[in-house]
């Protein structure tokens, strides 16, 4: 094997992927369904018919899972959901963990 490519190979096994996240919408007793479909389809681009299977998760489990992405991207989504909520008066939250 040439020096070159086991560098390559060194170099290659060093890279990391960075840490993903998983983002849920938690379920509350004032939000309406409608809302959270709609929060699902303009926040995370989700169809109709996906936002209204994750909206009944939320509604029967207490929390639906939204989405996977990295931190930042994950970090946003939730702040989004706050701001939309907030200026819907709605106190639909959502969190994030580690993956």
């Amino acid at each position: 094997m040439s020096t070159q490519h086991k560098e390559q190979l060194e170099y290659e096994l060093l890279v990391e992927f960075p840490k993903k996240y998983k983002v849920y919408l938690l379920n509350d007793d004032y939000t309406s369904m409608d809302f959270v479909v709609e929060i699902l389809t303009n926040i995370f681009h989700k169809n109709q018919e996906e936002a209204q299977r994750i909206m009944l998760e939320v509604h029967n489990n207490q929390k639906g899972l939204c989405g996977i992405y990295t931190y930042e991207i994950a970090e946003t989504k939730v702040a989004q959901v706050a701001t939309k909520a907030k200026e819907n008066g709605f106190p639909l939250k959502a969190t994030m963990e580690e993956e």
